[in-house]
């Protein structure tokens, strides 16, 4: 990692909660004594990318708005081009202190935005998207937010998510959340009901990947032109071996890979937007992993 981010890793403190990409807690994989917090892969995209003081203040900048914990990272991957996704949950629903219009507003000097949303509907989180053009910038216009609410009506956990643009709200995704362990079945069955995909052709071990599958938690997710699927509360080992496979910049492996001692207490979260193409293999489309800040 490049030295001059070196200051800004982060370790555990007394009482730091451990969370996953949904700011749901677990308990840790071993002791917490000396053990780096899951910001510093974050800032080891940002090396990766060539970002550096401006894309550390502006993640500061959230922090102190929204609050310590309280923002979850995404660092995503498209044709070897990395972007972020900053996720604030606040499952009070309409009594929520952490909205839209606080991250809109509070801090101007970072962040612009022309658009509005009424803080009476029933959203339990938000997310922005930043490229490292914005992030190199230090100040951010953001043309788009998506919003996700709940999805009732169904015994399995699920939701909805909304982009909202200058020209209103479009429907993104519909996801479910299952217990990996307990509802296999479920999880295949939910993968094979896709417009996008050839039944004779499906072979789940594609998409079910073998070295990710036994994780605590699978989300499955239709979108528009494709589908997704996530991996929540996989071990360090196998977040190593999703930054390899997967492709990623070889200093975000390296760092991984070096700081792995300090790093295997926490689970993490990884996902993969993906379609099948006519010979029946699977194009990933789009990776991603997660941890908060």
């Amino acid at each position: 990692m490049n030295p001059a981010l070196l200051p800004y890793l982060e370790y555990q403190q007394s009482g730091d909660p451990l969370l996953d990409y949904c700011l749901w807690p677990y308990e840790p994989e071993s002791e917490l004594s000396g053990k780096q917090r899951s910001i510093n892969l974050l800032l080891a995209s940002f090396d990766a990318a060539d970002l550096g003081e401006e894309a550390i203040a502006l993640i500061h900048a959230i922090r102190d708005l929204m609050g310590r914990d309280r923002t979850v990272w995404g660092v995503k991957q498209v044709d070897g081009a990395l972007s972020w996704e900053f996720y604030f949950y606040d499952y009070e629903r309409l009594e929520r202190r952490n909205s839209i219009k606080r991250l809109l507003t509070g801090m101007p000097e970072r962040l612009s935005s022309n658009l509005n949303y009424s803080e009476d509907s029933p959203y339990f989180m938000f997310s922005i998207d930043l490229t490292a053009d914005q992030f190199s910038k230090g100040r951010a216009k953001l043309d788009e937010v998506n919003i996700y609410v709940g999805n009732d009506g169904s015994n399995v956990s699920s939701g909805l998510c909304y982009s909202l643009t200058s020209s209103g709200l479009s429907l993104s995704n519909l996801y479910y959340f299952y217990d990996t362990r307990a509802e296999r079945e479920d999880i295949r069955a939910k993968i094979a009901s896709s417009a996008h995909l050839d039944l004779r052709k499906l072979r789940f071990e594609r998409i079910l990947i073998p070295e990710l599958a036994d994780c605590q938690t699978t989300v499955v997710a239709n979108k528009k032109s494709n589908e997704g699927i996530y991996f929540s509360r996989i071990k360090v080992d196998q977040l190593i071996w999703f930054l390899e496979h997967m492709g990623y910049p070889a200093s975000i492996l390296s760092y991984a890979n070096e700081a792995r001692s300090e790093l295997n207490h926490l689970l993490y979260d990884v996902g993969l937007d993906y379609r099948m193409l006519s010979d029946g293999s699977i194009d990933i489309l789009k990776t991603s992993y997660y941890g908060i800040f």
